[in-house]
């Protein structure tokens, strides 16, 4: 069994099973089962006691076998949810936030990939915005290349936390982008979330990390495992768990895992003698 600290979190997880209704426009749907309980083994086989579920694009913005998930293990959960463009001001409006953070809710995720930019500066936003401020919540983001450049204006004046998915898939052939990502990495309200390797460039992750930890971003780095790595099925916990300790070192992935994500997600963080209990090497 591979040790980490108490109260470690991975922040990046999906759930899933054949019989839900995927949206009709999906790029990709699995035809395999990613249950609640088998992630909850394999957080439980790696010592990571919390998880964070995120709603996956192909499920659209009907989030209810996300919110059943975290009905049934509420201490180990928290979720990420994707609504619809046209009822931002609908699901986000400030009582609708309120309830689902009692849920476990702490974020909204946008998967911009093949997809048009959305004005985030609109009034819609900007309402939904303030709601998620208030009760600490995240935006996701997972976009890439000139997406960056676009987002860039509105991400600066985005009044709560933000969280750049996968290392903002990073290519050798957008260098633009890669620079934008790690400016917006300096704001203070800015999340990257270290996961997802073999979605980008392995090489250019590993560039961008290290310009993150350069600029002195290493306390809003999270982990995320990305299982059970839809569309890379081939990778495991296990590989994705060491290349991010090969990449950040024990030190950092124990805050990554610890400190880092329970302030991102308002989760309890551990003790400082938990916290600096020695992880055992992957």
């Amino acid at each position: 069994m591979l040790g980490l600290p108490p109260a470690a979190i991975d922040t990046h997880a999906h759930i899933f099973i054949p019989t839900l209704t995927p949206v009709a426009d999906a790029r990709y749907v699995p035809d395999y089962a990613a249950t609640l309980d088998q992630y909850l083994d394999v957080l439980s086989a790696h010592d990571v006691d919390r998880g964070v579920l995120v709603q996956p694009s192909f499920l659209g913005s009907d989030n209810s076998y996300l919110l059943s998930a975290l009905a049934s293990a509420p201490d180990r959960l928290r979720g990420v949810i994707v609504v619809s463009p046209a009822q931002i001001r609908s699901e986000l409006s400030e009582g609708k936030v309120e309830n689902l953070h009692g849920s476990g809710i702490r974020g909204v995720r946008l998967n911009l990939i093949g997809q048009p930019i959305p004005d985030l500066l609109n009034p819609a936003w900007q309402s939904a915005a303030a709601a998620m401020a208030k009760h600490g919540w995240h935006l996701e983001i997972q976009a890439s290349g000139q997406q960056w450049l676009h987002l860039a204006p509105a991400l600066r004046a985005w009044p709560g936390k933000l969280v750049i998915d996968h290392l903002g898939l990073p290519k050798p052939e957008h260098p633009d982008a890669t620079n934008m990502v790690l400016k917006l990495a300096l704001l203070e309200h800015v999340w990257v979330k270290v996961s997802g390797p073999y979605r980008s460039s392995r090489q250019e992750t590993e560039t961008v990390f290290a310009g993150l930890v350069e600029r002195g971003c290493a306390d809003r780095l999270v982990f995320g495992s990305d299982w059970p790595f839809t569309r890379h099925e081939e990778h495991t916990f296990t590989e994705v768990l060491a290349w991010a300790q090969a990449l950040a070192g024990e030190d950092l992935l124990r805050k990554m895992m610890t400190a880092n994500p329970a302030s991102l997600l308002g989760w309890p963080a551990p003790s400082d003698d938990q916290a600096s209990e020695p992880m055992l090497h992957l």
